[in-house]
């Protein structure tokens, strides 16, 4: 962004600062000063001058003698240039005048006829080749006829001027316009500046009675807006005008293209004025465009358009890509009279869609895509219309033809003095905090050094806490933040209970194994659904949406690791990577109920997936599948690592085989799932036979021994039982495990399923389970009698809770 200093101080006060100064201000409240042109060589003795007559040399074809008023004399000027002609107001190089270059104007003669100065161009002045009018650019500039004679040419030039480059980050939009560096500049300085609002004379007839708008996609195009502009004269732009497109790098093209232009610079709103009559419509339409639909640019080019294209029509044909680049068709030109002038609000994404499928950047995408003051798209268009009726002698008719569905709901931010101090150890009175609140020209209600500040539609970067931190902080000044040196604790540091657990985890599984993955946290709307963990269901509001997603594909965060995971999975599959086993730890994010809550909640999870051979040994002629209890003994073991025992039933999850899918329960919570990816998926995603696992490692956090405790070998002998016990074929064999652990303690240390059988012998609807029990007592050699007791505990209890009966 180019901010011209001589435009800047006509909207704000900037005495009493050199160039650098001010810069350095504007840097060290956020926006930093790429750089600096200021005119190294300002042209010295040259004025504006009035040729009064203009005759071909009398010696060579190419120059013309010309007597040339300058206020104080008239001189004779010999002069090359092709556009020269009597009545012309020119920039005069008087003898002893020096030009940029250290090029002195003296007299002389040429081709025997004395030449008493120059007849400059804008190049020969200093000017950019590239910023020179297209009309000038091969001979000498012109000044309107109104130009008084003898003024001085490099003043009305604006060749006096200082520019400043800025580096805009994304979230400051607000300071890609003029109005929005003048807010800036005077928060800076502690300086007023209001924006005032546009003025001009309308008809009697309205707007909305000669042109109609229709939104066809109110979420693409919330807002638009077009003034119904007649009686237009195109031509040259006044000097000023054009002396500011200039310096903020934008070539002049006619008083109504440039009127456009100016705004666009000074309010950030982009606008486009379309010829009325080539629009050939009393109906503005926006819809997306059709599939292979076509439109000439003004750069000339011929774009085929698809239906994520959003077009501005007149009904039937489109005209404009909307918020980027206007129509060929309907384009102003010299013979233009009347005008339709659109003022609208384009979704960014869209707009940005557009700007990169066309490989079309502009000044105007630029803005949509960035964002715009909801309560300046209006106010830009009247602007326009001001200056329309002013330098173009324009009739604008009563009101704007308008379709609006913009949301205009203020923010208001609540922030606390002693919160404020708390965070930037600062020693903030609640007097400073006024101070900044009203540079930035926020208005707010503050009790007891609490304030509510509300936020004004021009700072749509500005939505929480922190960032009213930030702009504190910056207005306050980062050099009153007081400096502080970390206090020395005097103590090592450690590992908290999450990075400890993390590390365990990741210990276990990279030694059974399988390898790590850092995977997107950024997923697509239909992946984001997709795997959700059961005891997330409950408390998941949807995906979270980002705001300004780079793309489709990555625009929601992600409730489960899985999928991106599978993706990992599917990538080195196709590149021939037959056995597969990764792993991630990671976060996924809840949304949360309460609207007033910004953050969405964070989840820790580990999450894997197996697939190929697991165990593969050809000079043993050994090698085992991927299957389901591989999977589980991986879970199975890393519960044995935490101190933590889990048990098993059966359970569904979006994206999971049915039959082939198990809950994982700890001290009666689930706390995820394992089992094998859905058919389909696998089919979708190119995957061979895969299976997964899900925990809430948040939830292990709060269940696994803390300390680890020392656990003496057992000296004595135990007992082991082997029991079959018949049950309905829907009981599990880790519910019934559950009953004999907690029955049989302290006595029982270890039960093993080691059969399950269904068949002969059994009644239709039972299954056999047999099972190993390990009786033991480390203190001493177990009696008998002790494990008899035990053992027919057990059976009565499992034939209470589960209807098991010993199979004969």
């Amino acid at each position: 962004m180019l901010i011209s200093l001589n435009w800047l101080k006509e909207l704000v006060d900037i005495s009493g600062y050199t160039t650098e100064e001010l810069s350095e201000i504007i840097t060290k409240t956020g926006i930093e000063v790429d750089g600096i042109s200021e005119p190294e060589e300002l042209p010295q003795g040259v004025v504006v001058g009035n040729i009064i007559s203009c005759e071909q040399h009398p010696d060579a074809d190419k120059l013309s003698l010309c007597q040339v008023d300058t206020g104080e004399e008239t001189l004779q000027i010999a002069c090359g240039a092709p556009n020269v002609k009597a009545g012309q107001k020119v920039a005069v190089a008087k003898p002893g005048a020096v030009l940029p270059g250290n090029f002195k104007i003296k007299k002389t003669k040429l081709r025997g006829e004395e030449s008493n100065g120059m007849i400059c161009s804008l190049q020969e002045l200093g000017v950019n080749e590239e910023d020179v009018p297209e009309a000038f650019k091969d001979g000498i500039f012109v000044f309107p006829e109104d130009t008084e004679t003898g003024e001085d040419a490099v003043k009305l030039l604006n060749l006096d001027d200082s520019v400043l480059e800025l580096d805009v980050t994304p979230n400051r939009a607000d300071v890609l316009s003029m109005v929005g560096m003048a807010y800036e500049t005077a928060a800076a300085l502690d300086r007023n500046y209001t924006l005032e609002r546009p003025s001009y004379e309308e008809a009697k007839d309205k707007a909305d009675s000669d042109v109609a708008v229709k939104i066809v996609d109110k979420e693409a195009n919330p807002y638009y807006g077009a003034f119904v502009v007649q009686d237009v004269e195109v031509k040259e732009s006044p000097l000023w005008l054009k002396n500011r497109l200039m310096a903020a790098g934008t070539r002049p093209v006619n008083n109504v293209v440039d009127i456009t232009n100016y705004v666009l610079l000074e309010y950030g709103q982009p606008l486009h004025a379309f010829d009325r009559d080539r629009f050939n419509s009393d109906m503005i339409v926006t819809r997306y465009a059709e599939e292979g639909e076509i439109l000439e640019t003004l750069d000339g080019k011929m774009r085929t358009l698809s239906p994520h294209h959003l077009v501005i029509t007149n009904g039937e044909k489109a005209h404009a890509l909307a918020g980027v680049m206007g129509g060929k068709e309907s384009e102003v030109h010299e013979g233009t009279t009347d005008l339709l002038l659109e003022a609208a609000y384009f979704d960014p994404q869209v707009v940005r869609q557009s700007a990169n499928d066309h490989e079309l950047r502009s000044e105007s995408s630029v803005r949509f895509e960035k964002g715009l003051d909801v309560n300046r798209v209006a106010q830009a268009g009247e602007r326009a219309c001001e200056l329309l009726q002013k330098y173009a002698g324009a009739t604008i008719l009563k009101g704007i033809s308008e379709e609006d569905h913009l949301s205009r709901k203020e923010t208001v931010i609540r922030m606390e003095t002693s919160r404020l101090n708390d965070r930037l150890g600062t020693k903030m009175e609640v007097q400073d905090v006024k101070n900044v609140l009203r540079r930035l020209q926020f208005e707010y209600e503050e009790k007891k050094g609490v304030f509510d500040v509300q936020i004004p539609s021009r700072r749509f970067d500005i939505s929480i806490f922190e960032d009213m931190l930030e702009e504190t902080a910056r207005i306050y000044g980062y050099d009153h933040i007081p400096y502080t040196l970390p206090e020395d604790s005097g103590q090592a540091g450690g590992l908290t209970e999450e990075q400890r657990l993390k590390r365990n985890v990741k210990t276990f599984l990279e030694g059974a194994g399988l390898s790590e993955t850092i995977t997107y946290s950024l997923t697509d709307e239909k992946s984001a659904e997709e795997m959700i963990s059961p005891e997330l269901k409950d408390e998941q509001h949807g995906a979270i949406r980002l705001a300004m997603p780079m793309s489709e594909d990555h625009s929601h965060l992600r409730l489960s690791i899985l999928p991106e995971l599978l993706r990992t999975h599917s990538y080195n599959t196709a590149r021939q990577q037959q056995n597969l086993a990764y792993y991630e730890l990671g976060k996924v994010f809840i949304s949360r109920e309460d609207e007033h809550v910004q953050q969405p909640k964070e989840v820790l999870r580990a999450a894997g997936a197996v697939s190929g051979e697991w165990v593969a040994n050809p000079w043993q002629q050994e090698k085992k599948e991927a299957d389901f209890f591989v999977v589980k003994g991986i879970v199975e073991e890393m519960a044995g690592r935490l101190g933590l025992s889990f048990t098993y039933v059966k359970g569904e999850v979006q994206g999971m085989h049915p039959g082939r899918t198990a809950l994982v329960i700890c001290n009666g919570k689930t706390i995820g799932f394992m089992g094998q990816v859905h058919p389909r998926y696998q089919k979708t995603h190119d995957l061979k036979e895969t299976y997964v696992f899900d925990l809430n490692m948040d939830l292990l956090l709060n269940l696994y021994e803390r300390e680890e405790t020392f656990v003496k070998i057992p000296k004595f002998p135990s007992v082991s039982r082997d029991i079959a016990l018949v049950v309905d074929e829907k009981t599990s064999a880790g519910e019934i495990e559950e009953t004999i652990l907690t029955t049989g303690a302290p006595l029982i240390k270890q039960v093993r399923v080691f059969d399950v059988y269904q068949g002969e012998h059994l009644d239709p609807g039972e299954k056999s389970i047999a099972f190993r029990l390990l009786y033991q007592n480390p203190e001493r050699t177990l009696k008998d009698k002790e494990v008899e007791e035990a053992h027919g505990a057990i059976l009565e209890a499992v034939a209470e809770k589960h209807d098991a009966r010993l199979r004969q």
